[in-house]
C-alpha cells in the first residue's frame, strides 16, 4: 500500500510569504467552510493549504469618513456586526448576517465568498456589486484595484497570480436593501438574490445573484428607473413591473431550483427591496 501524503499548512505573514505558497501549488484557506466540502463534490481536498488571517490587515475593518475597508479575511458574523449601524449598507449587512447559517456565519470569509469561482450562490455578491465596491489584489508588482464587476469577469485569470487582500466601499450610499429567497429543503442557499441601492445623487444601482452563474448588475432596470420621472419608481409595484421584462438573464439549473423559476421569482425579490427603499425614505 501505498501511504498518503502528508498535507502541510502554511499560516502566512505577509502577502509574499502567501504568494510563495501558491506558485508552490498551495491552495488558500480562507474559511474553510466551501474548500473542506470539495470531498463531496467528488474533489481531493489540495496537500498544501495557506491561510492569510495572520497577514496585518487582513482581519481589519476600517471605516473612515469617506470609505469604507474590509479584510479579505473577516467573517461575515464580523462584518455585518460592525456595519449594522452604518447608514447606506444595509443590503451589506443583511447579506453577512442572512448568509447560510449561524455556524457558517463565523468563520466564512468576504474572501472567500468572493474567491469561489463555482459557488454561483454567494450572498455577498450582489450586495456589493450595488455597493460599487472595488477590490485590491495584491501580486508581485503591487497592489491592483479594480471594480468587482471587472474582477468577477476576469476571477479566474486575476487570481492566477494574485491575492484579494481587501475590499473598499465608498461611502456615497444613502441606503441598500438585499433580498433574498432560499429553499429550506435544499438547504441555505438562495434561489435568487436581488440587491439595490441608491447614492446620495439618487441614482440607483441594482445586482442579482445566484440565478446565473456569475452575479452582475442588472442594467437594463437600473435604465429603466432611471428613466422614470424623477429618476425612479414610483412605487414597489412598478418597480416589480419594470423587472418583469428579465430576458437577458438566463437562469442556471441546478439541484434547489430550475433556470425559469430563477427568473421568475426575481421581480417579486425587487419588489421586496424596493419596498425596503421606501420604507427607509431613501426612495421616495
Amino acid at each position: 500500500m501505498f501511504d498518503k501524503p502528508e498535507r502541510s499548512l502554511t499560516v502566512a505573514g505577509s502577502i509574499d510569504e502567501a504568494l510563495a505558497a501558491c506558485r508552490q501549488g498551495a491552495a488558500i484557506l480562507a474559511g474553510g467552510t466551501w474548500l473542506m466540502r470539495d470531498p463531496r463534490r467528488g474533489r481531493p481536498i489540495a496537500d498544501a493549504l495557506v491561510t492569510l488571517h495572520k497577514i496585518p490587515g487582513f482581519t481589519d475593518v476600517r471605516i473612515g469618513s469617506d470609505s469604507i475597508s474590509v479584510g479579505a479575511a473577516v467573517t461575515h458574523e464580523a462584518l455585518g456586526r460592525l456595519l449594522i449601524d452604518t447608514a447606506g449598507f444595509e443590503a451589506i449587512v443583511a447579506a453577512a448576517m442572512g448568509a447560510a447559517n449561524p455556524a457558517i456565519r463565523r468563520v466564512a470569509t468576504v474572501g472567500g465568498n468572493l474567491c469561489t469561482q463555482d459557488f454561483a450562490a454567494a450572498d455577498l455578491l450582489p450586495a456589493l456589486l450595488a455597493a460599487g465596491a472595488i477590490v485590491e489584489l495584491q501580486g508581485s508588482e503591487g497592489p491592483l484595484l479594480l471594480p468587482i464587476g471587472t474582477f468577477l469577469k476576469d476571477r479566474k485569470t486575476l487570481l492566477g497570480d494574485t491575492i484579494l487582500s481587501r475590499v473598499i466601499l465608498d461611502r456615497t450610499i444613502a441606503a441598500s436593501a438585499h433580498a433574498r429567497l432560499p429553499l429550506r429543503k435544499a438547504g441555505d442557499y438562495p434561489v435568487a438574490i436581488v440587491s439595490m441601492a441608491v447614492d446620495t445623487n439618487g441614482r440607483m444601482s441594482v445586482a442579482v445573484g445566484s440565478v446565473e452563474n456569475v452575479a452582475r448588475r442588472w442594467n437594463s432596470l437600473e435604465n429603466a428607473f432611471a428613466a422614470r420621472p424623477g429618476g425612479r419608481p414610483a412605487s414597489a409595484e412598478e418597480a416589480a413591473e419594470l423587472a418583469g421584462d428579465c430576458n437577458d438573464f438566463h437562469g442556471r439549473d441546478g439541484t434547489e431550483a430550475n433556470g425559469w423559476y430563477r427568473r421568475q421569482v426575481m421581480p417579486a425579490l425587487v419588489r421586496r427591496s424596493m419596498a425596503a427603499l421606501f420604507t427607509a425614505g431613501v426612495a421616495a
